[in-house]
């Protein structure tokens, strides 16, 4: 009997290693986790979706400034209640302060009985117009008394439709009434471009009368024939005293408003007419308009010299 042990068999050569094969499934689990397909999705983001990315992040970096800035308006607006003399001069004039503030007794009246001469988008230029007497009025050193008469139709169905807040207006007198209702005869005047009479001084006993009208001219005279008929007072600005202009000197209701509030506070009517004329008016000073032509005269005379010379 042999004493020698049978050989062991040796491994065979094709099994995998172990630690190789653990090592491939750990490869394929994490190809397969979550998170690796958001890193690939970024990798192929848009320019779109970095974009909004970026903006994100500004705008989380920027949250302390835009706190700080807020801050910052809260206590300027803090001040200019507590300091209005030493705000900047736009705020002083926009609110002024009330003390100063002294009414005048002038009644100052907006005739809104041309109603059904309007068509809807004439009467809603007059809303406007009026809208901007209202505010005027209500930040000026001197404010009128302020009435709205013979107040209806058309024009309070759009008030009522666009600016539903005028029923909360202060300082105001609204009335479906005629002005002959409200006013004695005698303290009213009529205020019409077309009177040959001219408004030299104003006199704060009395109530002026406004055309409420838009009508483009197609109604002249219109105005100065209704103060004729009633049999009241009837008078012009003197604009033509003081203002050369390129277009007839019929102006909208809002610019006689304030023309009237501007000669309160600076009573001098020059100043007071070129504080309110618009540009497109083409205003400019009586003497300087006719310095102007004048100058323009002689230098036509001039070039009509030249070439007569040169010929």
């Amino acid at each position: 009997m042999s004493s020698e042990m049978p050989a062991e068999n040796p491994l065979p050569t094709d099994v995998p290693d172990v630690e190789e094969k653990i090592n491939s499934n750990d490869n394929q689990v994490k190809k397969g986790e979550p998170g690796s397909d958001k890193a690939e999705s970024i990798g192929v983001m848009s320019k779109r979706q970095m974009k909004k990315l970026m903006k994100q992040k500004q705008w989380e970096e920027q949250r302390d400034l835009r706190r700080q800035r807020r801050k910052e308006k809260r206590q300027k607006r803090k001040l200019e209640r507590q300091y209005p003399l030493e705000s900047n001069n736009e705020g002083s004039d926009r609110k002024r302060i009330r003390r100063d503030v002294v009414p005048s007794t002038l009644r100052l009246i907006i005739d809104c009985s041309f109603d059904n001469l309007m068509v809807l988008k004439d009467v809603k230029k007059l809303h406007k117009q009026i809208q901007r007497c209202y505010a005027e009025n209500r930040k000026a050193l001197h404010p009128v008394q302020f009435y709205l008469t013979s107040h209806g139709g058309q024009l309070k169905n759009n008030m009522n439709e666009n600016d539903k807040g005028w029923v909360n207006w202060k300082d105001i007198h609204i009335s479906s009434e005629h002005y002959n209702e409200l006013m004695k005869k005698e303290d009213l005047v009529y205020l019409t471009s077309d009177s040959p009479d001219v408004l030299n001084e104003l006199d704060e006993t009395k109530a002026y009368v406004i055309g409420g009208l838009v009508d483009h001219n197609h109604h002249k005279g219109i105005t100065y024939k209704k103060a004729l008929e009633q049999g009241i007072g009837h008078a012009q600005l003197p604009l033509g005293n003081f203002v050369k202009m390129n277009s007839r000197k019929v102006l909208a209701v809002n610019h006689v408003f304030e023309i009237i509030l501007s000669y309160l506070e600076k009573r001098n009517w020059k100043e007071a007419f070129f504080s309110v004329l618009p540009p497109r008016k083409g205003a400019s000073p009586l003497g300087e308009a006719n310095d102007s032509s004048k100058c323009e005269l002689h230098e036509k005379e001039a070039g009509e010299d030249n070439s007569s010379d040169s010929d």
